[in-house]
């Protein structure tokens, strides 16, 4: 039980249920194994999710709560849409959208994304509008964009403020939500729409200032169509020609270490 993180053991030896008082959620591998559980608050008590620590079978950041759910209702869905929360998956599931997965209270993960890609073409991430989901956003996006070869499509759903999967799937129901989904954000869009947001773009220090922010982030994309493009894009809004872009990278990119010879 102390292994399986499922008790506690308190100095002097005694132990204590862990998740004594909650509402149990049990997370499977996608094989539909229980490695895992959360556990919700009853009443007004902190921290309102708890989730089972890390164990020889159960590792957070690898994890997705509903994924076995997810392949039993469809072994072959078209797009994955990522929440914050079990309750989001549960709701959403109740009202028709069977493709829920949610993160263990951690934020979207590289192996997440690479679990979730060998599954779909495309990956919807919904979050809440406010600035701690667009904060979560941006994590995410920068997550995804070592994993972005070409085939593979990542979009953003903002919800409006103070709304979250659950409460606003049970007022507009499956079909308006289901539109959102298909109305969201593109990758590339969320991406210049967040860097240039505050710089001023008709100025020469702007256009320096996006350059410094942007060109880190495109230069971690897989080589490929999308990679190029994503170039091409932040060459215009720079105002310089792809190839005086594509200069620039080359020039800061850090010189290869020398290896070792062979012993």
């Amino acid at each position: 039980l102390k292994q399986a993180g499922l008790v506690v053991e308190r100095d002097g030896g005694r132990v204590y249920d862990r998740f004594r008082d909650r509402i149990m959620f049990p997370i499977r591998d996608r094989r539909g194994r229980t490695i895992g559980f959360g556990g919700r608050v009853l009443d007004d008590g902190e921290p309102k999710y708890l989730n089972s620590p890390e164990t020889p079978v159960f590792h957070k950041g690898e994890a997705l709560y509903g994924l076995y759910e997810v392949l039993q209702a469809d072994r072959h869905p078209g797009d994955i849409v990522v929440v914050e929360g079990y309750m989001d998956v549960v709701a959403l599931a109740q009202h028709g959208l069977r493709r829920a997965v949610a993160t263990l209270g951690t934020a979207t993960s590289g192996t997440h994304l690479t679990r979730l890609f060998r599954m779909v073409p495309e990956v919807v991430f919904c979050f809440d509008g406010d600035k701690a989901g667009r904060t979560a956003a941006w994590r995410a996006l920068e997550s995804t964009l070592p994993q972005m070869e070409d085939g593979r499509q990542v979009r953003f759903l903002f919800l409006p403020e103070g709304e979250d999967p659950d409460t606003l799937v049970r007022k507009i129901g499956q079909e308006a939500f289901e539109k959102l989904v298909d109305e969201a954000t593109p990758l590339e869009q969320f991406f210049f729409d967040k860097l240039g947001a505050e710089l001023d773009l008709d100025s020469h220090q702007g256009r320096g200032k996006l350059r410094e922010l942007a060109q880190p982030l495109v230069t971690q994309i897989p080589n490929g169509v999308f990679a190029l493009l994503m170039r091409e894009q932040l060459a215009k809004r720079l105002g310089i020609s792809g190839e005086a872009l594509a200069g620039l990278i080359e020039q800061s990119a850090p010189e290869p270490r020398p290896t070792a010879p062979p012993q």
